[in-house]
């Protein structure tokens, strides 16, 4: 299995698309954690959105936070994105039976997929975690304040929740490209979930029915957002509706499920 894992992180390596979503993970993640609030601490803008997260939120005894914020949503988004590539451009390309027809079973390819998944969102979360770093840095050097950093525990220990949100949505676009054999749907059908319904959800139906908040203590998005508002993240999507041990074991129940789920879909269909 390790050649498959080596030819699949070879071959995603080499992908530009992917590099591209990264770029974006980490541009999206200043503009709306570091350049837009500076802009309104300055008076350079008046009330843009992210404005009131104050000069504490920029600091860098809260960077873990910043970097943590846009997992819920956009960074999540990417995640899948990048999940549905990984899995769904087989069918595109219809290259399933190429590389089955080699050696390696179902099971293998499928399992080198979901550790390159994995793989990537750990160098996305490392990547949030230094670019939040430096900008929390400069922010500091602007205003002359200390460079008082977070205890290395927790910068762990955020680390490690980065990583199992990230995964899970990268996880859940494997699933979705396997059970919809395509790149374009699964995708559209991720984002309209991740970027409309669950909003929706958390700030329409949630406040007028009891059933519906008490459905959101089970979904990924609000507990991924629990998770990051643990560690003081301030973003759209991020509220503290469970406890962050309760939304570590929801989160780590959907990767384990959107991944068994995805590889026996794999290995009951037709791949074509």
């Amino acid at each position: 299995m390790l050649r498959d894992i080596r030819a699949e992180l070879t071959k995603q390596v080499r992908r530009p698309a992917n590099w591209l979503l990264l770029a974006v993970a980490v541009v999206l993640s200043l503009t709306f954690g570091y350049a837009v609030p500076y802009a309104g601490l300055s008076g350079a803008a008046t009330g843009p959105p992210g404005a009131d997260r104050g000069l504490a939120a920029m600091l860098p005894d809260a960077f873990v936070g910043s970097a943590l914020g846009g997992l819920p949503i956009f960074v999540g988004a990417l995640a899948l994105i990048f999940g549905v590539l990984v899995a769904g451009s087989e069918y595109g390309y219809g290259t399933w039976k190429t590389v089955l027809v080699q050696h390696p079973s179902r099971a293998a390819v499928y399992g080198a997929k979901l550790v390159t998944v994995a793989v990537a969102a750990l160098a996305v979360v490392l990547a949030l975690f230094a670019a939040t770093a430096g900008a929390s840095a400069l922010v500091a050097s602007l205003q002359d304040q200390p460079l008082s950093w977070p205890p290395l525990t927790e910068v762990l220990r955020g680390l490690g929740a980065g990583w199992l949100v990230t995964t899970m949505w990268g996880t859940l676009g494997v699933l979705l490209a396997i059970g919809l054999r395509s790149v374009a749907l699964p995708i559209g059908l991720g984002l309209v979930w991740l970027l409309a319904v669950q909003n929706l959800l958390s700030s329409i139906a949630a406040p007028l029915l009891d059933w519906v908040a008490q459905l959101q203590k089970g979904l990924p998005g609000p507990n991924a957002g629990a998770l990051a508002a643990a560690f003081g993240a301030q973003a759209p999507g991020v509220e503290q509706i469970v406890g962050s041990g309760q939304a570590t074991a929801v989160l780590a129940a959907y990767l384990v499920g959107f991944g068994v789920l995805g590889g026996w879909l794999l290995h009951r269909r037709d791949i074509a």
